[in-house]
C-alpha cells in the first residue's frame, strides 16, 4: 500500500471524495454486511439450540464487551505495527471466530468467540474510519460521515436479508460471513489511500464528562443499553414470537432502516428546539413504540413492521442527539477528547443490554424484550425532564451531525471534528 498521498483538494466535493475513496467505502460496506448477518444468525441459531434468553444474552453481550476492549486497545497496536498489519490480523481473527461458532455450538465457546469478534470489529472500524477521516478535508467531514452512516445502515440491513440464503442450522451462512469479512480485506488493503496518523486523542474522564454534561453521559449509557438490546437480541425476540427466519430478517431490516430514515429529520428538528426536549420526546416515542410492537401483532404483520421501524428509528437516533447535546456544552477544543468518554459510556451500557433483556425474556417471555426497551427509555425521558429543571438551554447549538449507531472512538471524534469545522465557520462568518 502506498504510504503517501496528496491532501484533499480544496474544491473536492462529497461525490468526488466518495469516488476517490470507493475502495474503503466498499470494503467497510462488506464488513457491515457480515456483521449484520452474523448477529442475527447467531440469535436465531441460539434460539433453535434452546440456549435460553439469559444465556443467549450473555453470549451476545460478549460482542459488546469485546468491542469495548478493542476500542481501548486497538490504538496501541496501531502505534506498534501500523494500520495495515492490525487490519489484516483482526479481519483474520473475525473470519475465524464466526467459523468456530458453526463447529462448536456451545454457549461458553460462543461467548468467547463473540468477545473476540467484538474486539476484532472495533479494531476494523477504527482502522477503516481512520483512513476515511484522514482522507477528508474539514469542509467534507460532515457530509462524508453522513455517507458512511448510510453505508453503515444499508450494510447492517443487507446482512439481515442474507439470512434467507440458507438455513441457520447449516454451515452455509457461517461460511458466508467469513467470506464477506475476508473479502473486505481486498479493496481496503489494495487501496492507494495513504495510511493515517496513529495518533489518538487523550480521552476526557467520565467524571469530567458527567460534570460538563450529566444528560450526555447518562444518556449515552442508556442508549448504549438500548442499542445492545436491539442489535443483540432483536432476532431472538422475533424468533420467540413465532416469526419464520425470513420474517425475522424483514423485522430486523425494518428496525435498522428505521434508524437510517428517522435520524435526519429528528436531528434537524433538534437544531431548532431545546435539544433536551427532542431527546425526551424521542425517548417517549421509543417507549410507546415498544408497547406498540406488541399491540400491532393483533392487527397485521405490516403494522408490526411499521411499528418496529418507528421503534428502531427512535432508539437508533438517540446516540447522535446525545453527542450533539454534549457538544453544545463544550469548547471546540474539548470535543475530540470528549468523544472517547462518550464511547466508553455508550459501550458500558451496550455490554449490559443483551444480558438484561435475556434475563427478562426468561421471566416474562418475548415481551420482556419490549418491556426492557420501554423501561430504559422511560428512564432516559425522566432524566431528561429532570435535567431541564436544573439548567437552562444553551443559547447556541451546533448543527446535528449524522452519526452511525455503532459508535467507535474514531467515528465519534470524526463527528466532533465536524462540529469543530462548523464552529470555525461560524467564527469566520462573525468576523467578516
Amino acid at each position: 500500500m502506498a504510504t503517501t498521498a496528496e491532501a484533499p483538494a480544496r474544491d473536492d466535493t462529497t461525490l468526488s471524495a466518495a469516488a476517490r475513496l470507493w475502495a474503503l467505502l466498499f470494503g467497510m460496506g462488506l464488513l457491515l454486511v457480515g456483521n449484520g448477518l452474523q448477529s442475527s444468525l447467531l440469535g436465531v441459531r441460539a434460539d433453535a439450540e434452546a440456549f435460553g434468553g439469559f444465556v443467549t444474552g450473555l453470549v451476545m453481550s460478549g460482542y459488546f464487551l469485546g468491542f469495548f476492549a478493542g476500542s481501548l486497545l486497538t490504538p496501541r497496536f496501531v502505534r506498534r505495527v501500523g494500520h495495515v498489519r492490525v487490519f489484516a490480523a483482526l479481519a483474520s481473527l473475525a473470519s475465524i471466530a464466526i467459523l468456530v461458532h458453526s463447529v462448536l455450538v456451545i454457549p461458553a465457546v460462543w461467548a468467547v468467540m463473540r468477545l473476540l469478534t467484538g474486539f476484532a470489529f472495533a479494531g476494523l472500524y477504527i482502522v477503516s474510519e481512520s483512513w476515511l477521516n484522514d482522507s477528508a478535508s474539514n469542509t467534507l467531514r460532515g457530509s462524508l460521515l453522513a455517507l458512511y452512516m448510510v453505508i453503515s445502515y444499508l450494510g447492517l440491513a443487507g446482512g439481515q436479508l442474507m439470512l434467507n440464503v440458507a438455513g441457520p442450522e447449516q454451515h452455509t451462512l457461517f461460511i458466508l460471513c467469513s467470506i464477506l469479512i475476508s473479502f473486505a480485506l481486498v479493496p481496503i488493503l489494495l487501496s492507494s489511500t495513504r495510511q493515517p496518523s496513529a495518533d489518538t486523542p487523550e480521552p476526557m474522564s467520565l467524571a469530567r464528562l458527567y460534570t460538563v454534561s450529566p444528560l450526555g453521559a447518562v444518556g449515552c449509557f442508556g442508549t448504549g443499553i438500548a442499542n445492545g438490546v436491539i442489535l443483540g437480541m432483536g432476532a431472538v425476540y422475533a424468533r420467540q414470537t413465532g416469526l419464520s427466519v425470513a420474517e425475522v430478517s424483514i423485522f430486523m431490516t425494518a428496525l435498522v432502516l428505521g434508524g437510517a430514515i428517522l435520524q435526519w429529520p429528528i436531528g434537524k428538528l433538534s437544531d431548532h428546539l431545546d435539544r433536551r426536549t427532542v431527546i425526551t420526546g424521542v425517548a417517549v416515542l421509543a417507549a410507546l413504540a415498544a408497547g406498540g410492537v406488541h399491540l400491532a401483532g393483533a392487527v397485521s404483520d405490516l403494522a408490526v413492521l411499521a411499528t418496529a421501524a418507528l421503534m428502531g428509528g427512535a432508539v437508533l437516533s438517540l446516540y447522535p442527539l446525545f453527542l450533539a447535546y454534549t457538544n453544545d456544552h463544550l469548547d471546540p477544543r474539548q470535543m475530540v477528547a470528549a468523544s472517547s468518554a462518550l464511547v466508553l459510556s455508550y459501550g458500558g451500557g451496550a455490554v449490559l443490554g443483551p444480558s438484561g433483556a435475556g434475563w427478562l425474556m426468561d421471566l416474562m417471555g418475548p415481551e420482556g424484550f419490549l418491556f426492557y426497551l420501554g423501561l430504559i427509555h422511560v428512564a432516559i425521558a425522566g432524566f431528561g425532564v429532570y435535567r431541564m429543571t436544573r439548567r437552562p438551554a444553551p443559547t447556541d447549538q451546533y448543527p446535528h451531525i449524522l452519526t452511525p449507531s455503532q459508535a467507535s472512538p474514531v467515528s465519534a471524534s470524526w463527528a466532533e471534528e465536524s462540529y469543530e469545522a462548523a464552529a470555525a465557520e461560524e467564527a469566520d462568518a462573525e468576523t467578516r
